[in-house]
């Protein structure tokens, strides 16, 4: 997986990348162009075409910031999560929790399916985000591994936890609240316990 977007390059990317994640996440990408992008980050055109070579490679550095602002959150959870299989697989159901959170009044769904719901199935973008997501359920596989009997059961669970957290953080987006998220949590708990008793 790529290195996480960075201003190091320049102090404008930053910004731009900050401009357009905002805007991108908060109208959609289509509705949002280049000049809103500029006027948003306050910045000059030059400025954007500098640290971005067309608004495609600004729509690729604004996936991957999006994954990567939720790995930040996972990793802080991962940290504070116990040993169990359980406390692992819950670390991923919180940080969608405090991702979607972190969006306040924004908030309306997860901001990479969103994304991918706007290109066709064979674009660049879908394959990020496919890509992000695969990488989410390769998480899931792992902290449930020691509780399952075997590997093929361990990807079955990951599998499933990964359809409800999915699926509640669609719902939850269309509700515009995290309720969801909270119930699926709960239910993954449930799920991994039963495992770890089967064990």
């Amino acid at each position: 997986m790529p290195n996480a977007p960075t201003t190091r390059r320049r102090p404008a990317y930053g910004r731009i990348l900050a401009a357009a994640t905002d805007l991108f996440y908060e109208r959609g990408i289509a509705a949002t162009g280049i000049d809103a992008v500029i006027e948003h980050a306050g910045v000059a055109r030059k400025s954007l075409y500098n640290n971005f070579a067309s608004k495609d490679e600004l729509i690729a550095a604004v996936i991957e910031q999006r994954h990567h602002q939720w790995l930040e959150f996972y990793r802080t959870r991962l940290d504070a999560a116990g040993p169990s299989p359980h406390d692992r697989v819950l670390a991923v159901f919180d940080a969608y929790a405090d991702h979607a959170e972190s969006d306040g009044a924004c908030f309306r769904g997860c901001g990479l399916l969103n994304s991918a719901a706007e290109f066709p199935a064979d674009s660049p973008p879908r394959a990020q985000v496919s890509r992000h997501k695969q990488e989410v359920e390769d998480l899931l596989q792992t902290a449930v591994r020691p509780a399952c009997p075997s590997g093929e059961i361990a990807q079955a669970t990951a599998a499933h936890l990964s359809f409800l957290l999915e699926g509640a953080m669609t719902r939850s987006g269309l509700d515009g609240t995290t309720a969801h998220l909270h119930r699926a949590r709960a239910i993954a708990e449930q799920i991994v316990r039963h495992a770890d008793t089967t064990a």
